[in-house]
C-alpha cells in the first residue's frame, strides 16, 4: 500500500509499503476511502529534525473495515466508520469521564507501531473504542466518493470540526454570550461553527485571510478582526465597549496567540485552547489570568465523547463543517498538499484515495 511519511522539516514522502495486518485481537484493518492533512501536521513540517527512519503521517479518517480482530465484538467488515484522531477503549474511568485522549490502553497515530493515517489501509487499535459507525449510510456508495460533501463532512469529525467544538464546549459558550475565536484556520472556523450552535450572541472571528474569514462569517461570525498583537486586543476591546470577550478560543498553539487570548478575555472569563502548543512556560500571574479571575481549559479534544450526536447533526443537514476542505488530492500528491497548506494556499487538504 501507499503511506505518507515525513522525514524532516518540509521532506514529505509517498512510499510503498506492506500492507497492516492484525497484530492483537482488538485491532481492525480499515480501508481509507479519504484522510486528510491536519494543520498541527504542520509544526513537524516546520521542525522536524532530520531522520533516517520517517515518521508516519496522518490521524484523520473514514473508512470501511476489512478486518476484524478476534476479540472485536461491536463492529462488522464493510461497516463504514470513522476513526477519531486518537484510540481508545472508551471503557477506561477516563473514557467513562470524557477524557478518552488520555485512555491509558489508547494513544495516538504516527509511530513505527502503530502507523499514520494518511495511508491507504490503516490498522485501528482498540476498535471497539476507536471506530465508530455511520448508520444508515451506503458504505459502497460512499467508499466509490460518491455524496461527497457529505462524507466531507464526516471526516471532519475525526478531529478538526469536534475539536472546534471541544474548545467552545470547554469554554462554556451559551446564549447570551461574547465569543471570540483566534485563529482563522480550518480549527478555528470549526469553533465558529460550533460556538453558533451553542448559541452564543456575538462571535468575533480574529484572523486575516479574508477566503477564511468570509468563510468564517457564513459560519456565524459576526465580526472580524484582521490586527494582530497589541492593535487587534484594542480592536477588540473596543468592539466589545472595553469589557472584553466573555470566552476567547485560541486555535493557534503559538505564544503570541496566547498573548492576545489573556489580552482580550473579560473579567470573570474562560480561555479555552485547542491549538497544540508550541511551548511549556506561559504567564498564568496576576497580569494575565490570575488577575482577572480567568479560567484557563482546553486540551487534546476527546472527539469520540462527541461523536454520535455529531454525527447525527451532519446526517441531518444541521451543520457542513466539510466546507473547510477547499482542496482534493489523490495520496500522490500529498507532500504537495502539505506545502499548499503550509503557503496558505489551500486551508484544509482532503485526500481521496
Amino acid at each position: 500500500m501507499k503511506a505518507t511519511f515525513m522525514y524532516a522539516a518540509g521532506d514529505v514522502r509517498v512510499e510503498t509499503v506492506a500492507d497492516p495486518t492484525i497484530q492483537q485481537p482488538t485491532d481492525a484493518i480499515v480501508r481509507v476511502t479519504q484522510a486528510c492533512i491536519c494543520g498541527s501536521d504542520l509544526h513537524p513540517y516546520h521542525s522536524m529534525q532530520a531522520s533516517e527512519e520517517g515518521s508516519p503521517m496522518g490521524h484523520e479518517l473514514i473508512g470501511i473495515v476489512e478486518e476484524l480482530g478476534a476479540a472485536v465484538t461491536t463492529l462488522k467488515v464493510g461497516d463504514f466508520v470513522i476513526a477519531p484522531f486518537a484510540f481508545q477503549d472508551n471503557t477506561c474511568v477516563f473514557c467513562r469521564e470524557g477524557v478518552q485522549t488520555s485512555c491509558p490502553h489508547g494513544g495516538f497515530y504516527g509511530s513505527r507501531e502503530v502507523g499514520g493515517l494518511q495511508a491507504e489501509f490503516a490498522r485501528i487499535p482498540q476498535a471497539d473504542g476507536s471506530l465508530v459507525v455511520v448508520p444508515g449510510v451506503d458504505a459502497a456508495a460512499l467508499g466509490r466518493g460518491e455524496s461527497a460533501e457529505l462524507t466531507a463532512s464526516l471526516l471532519t469529525l475525526s478531529d478538526v470540526y469536534l475539536t472546534g467544538y471541544h474548545a467552545a464546549h470547554m469554554g462554556r459558550v451559551e446564549a447570551g454570550k461574547t465569543v471570540t475565536v483566534i485563529g482563522d484556520g480550518a480549527v478555528g472556523l470549526s469553533a465558529v461553527l460550533a460556538a453558533r450552535q451553542l448559541g452564543a450572541e456575538r462571535i468575533i472571528l480574529m484572523g486575516r485571510h479574508t477566503s477564511r474569514t468570509d468563510l468564517g462569517i457564513e459560519f456565524g461570525a459576526t465580526d472580524v478582526v484582521a490586527e494582530r498583537g497589541d492593535d487587534g486586543i484594542a480592536q477588540v476591546m473596543d468592539l466589545t465597549n472595553g469589557e472584553g470577550s466573555h470566552v476567547v478560543l485560541e486555535a493557534v498553539g503559538h505564544m503570541p496567540a496566547y498573548e492576545q487570548a489573556y489580552g482580550i478575555v473579560r473579567p470573570g472569563g474562560v480561555i479555552s485552547r485547542v491549538g497544540v502548543p508550541q511551548y511549556e512556560d506561559a504567564p498564568i500571574g496576576f497580569g494575565s489570568l490570575f488577575g482577572k479571575n480567568v479560567t484557563l481549559t482546553g486540551g487534546p479534544a476527546p472527539v469520540r465523547a462527541y461523536m454520535e450526536p455529531a454525527i447525527q447533526q451532519v446526517l441531518n443537514g444541521d451543520i457542513n463543517p466539510g466546507r473547510v476542505f477547499d482542496r482534493t488530492i489523490g495520496i500522490d500528491e500529498v507532500p504537495a498538499g502539505y506545502a499548499a497548506m503550509d503557503a496558505r494556499e489551500a486551508l484544509k487538504v482532503l485526500v481521496q484515495m
